[in-house]
């Protein structure tokens, strides 16, 4: 079984300099995001076929 990641927390309004940062911390959060939302569906989808 795939080790569970804890669901990110998004930056603090004092971490983006919004300067258009090439990755953003905005950019990391959302990827980090997807992965936990992937992560949590794949997990409803083995409960439900059981």
């Amino acid at each position: 079984m795939a080790e569970l990641t804890e669901k990110p927390t998004p930056p603090a309004d004092c971490e983006c300099c919004e300067s258009a940062c090439s990755p953003c911390v905005w950019d990391i959060y959302y990827e980090a995001l997807a992965a936990w939302n992937a992560q949590q569906a794949s997990i409803k989808k083995d409960n439900d076929s059981e």
